[in-house]
């Protein structure tokens, strides 16, 4: 076979690896897609490994999980950045979003909710009612780092998010909200990529936050100021059904450890599944989760799910019934519509970790855990 074929069947070949690769996505703990960027290691040099591992890698341990995915000229996909802060005082949680959608087409135009930049912030108080402010901005103003290229800077008026800080000020239905926020963390992660389809992502995932909130007035500030996640989203479109999770847990002597579960379905009646504990320095992966119950109208959601390489397993039950449970209607990418997503961030979490040789492990909190659902 000429040289210049074989070359060609090769690159082919190795093309179609990589939209399998993006679309199934990696796994493992040694800096491939799905990992802990912060613990991997260096990547090798081209042709040390296959092509499709070597590109998963560089993504994984040089492009900030922050970095914005979409350009200006699609005109279908929506990316969001969004922090959920559980406040020390126990007074309650606040959700912030920073969105951008179909900014080839100027948003959804004629819908209320069709900006194509909005700022969110959800107020969940202790005992009470959740309540949501949404302010939409036309794309004009918006500064925002290029795709891919950090750091990763979006600003927007006085609101703005940025790899390790954000700032708002909102004024709607008759409320004010400001806020200014710092936040650090020491595990970041990957839950899901699927390339153009979509990825959902963690760059802080046992978020430490300082800084203050001022809601009509009234400030709550602390260093630190509360503990939670920052994350980032972005598809084509958003999922039929979802369900996830995040949870914070402190133990006695300071250290935090975080807990991420992420469930969607996929093509062919199939599903994506993927839990993720960060503790004691170590993040543990489980794919094998198995759905004990799944409830939306409560909003109650338990699984089990295990490790067969080191033979852990994990129970978690996460229960986001009360009067935190909140309902929002999201605009669908395609602007023909909204569907109801279901969110409290004020959820209780037990968990029971399982591993060969050691004592049970337990974990559990109230009012530390996020549990969202969205389709029947």
């Amino acid at each position: 076979m000429p040289t210049v074929m074989r070359s060609e069947l090769i690159e082919n070949k190795r093309r179609r690896l990589l939209l399998i690769a993006n679309y199934i996505g990696f796994s493992g703990l040694e800096g491939v897609k799905g990992s802990n960027p912060g613990l991997s290691q260096a990547p090798s040099p081209p042709g040390e490994e296959t092509g499709v591992r070597y590109a998963a890698r560089m993504i994984a341990t040089r492009q900030s999980l922050n970095a914005v995915y979409t350009k200006p000229s699609m005109q279908r996909r929506y990316e969001v950045w969004f922090l959920r802060l559980g406040l020390a005082d126990g007074s309650g949680a606040w959700w912030f979003r920073y969105l951008l959608m179909n900014p080839g087409r100027n948003g959804c135009a004629g819908h209320p909710r069709g900006m194509p930049v909005q700022v969110w912030a959800t107020q969940f108080p202790a005992g009470g009612t959740p309540h949501t402010f949404i302010e939409g901005f036309p794309r004009e103003p918006l500064e925002l780092s290029a795709p891919r290229v950090g750091p990763f800077h979006f600003q927007v008026g006085e609101n703005s998010i940025g790899e390790d800080s954000c700032a708002g000020h909102l004024a709607a239905d008759g409320h004010e909200i400001r806020w200014n926020l710092t936040y650090r963390s020491t595990c970041k992660v990957s839950m899901s990529d699927k390339s153009w389809i979509g990825f959902s992502r963690t760059p802080h995932s046992d978020a430490v936050f300082s800084g203050e909130i001022i809601f009509d007035g009234a400030t709550v500030r602390g260093e630190p100021l509360g503990l939670g996640v920052q994350g980032h989203n972005c598809g084509y479109r958003h999922r039929n059904l979802w369900n996830w999770t995040h949870c914070i847990f402190s133990a006695g002597d300071g250290s935090l450890a975080s807990f991420e579960a992420l469930e969607y379905e996929m093509p062919l009646r199939a599903k994506f599944r993927r839990a993720l504990l960060w503790t004691d320095g170590k993040l543990h992966e489980f794919k094998q989760l198995r759905e004990m119950h799944r409830d939306p109208a409560n909003l109650r959601w338990e699984f089990v799910c295990a490790n067969p390489r080191d033979r852990s397993r994990l129970v978690a039950a996460i229960d986001g019934s009360g009067p935190s449970l909140h309902r929002l209607p999201y605009l669908k990418t395609d602007c023909s519509g909204t569907f109801e997503v279901s969110n409290n961030s004020l959820a209780r979490a037990k968990l029971e970790l399982s591993r060969a040789g050691q004592p049970l492990a337990k974990f559990w909190t109230n009012g530390g855990a996020v549990l969202e659902m969205a389709g029947p």
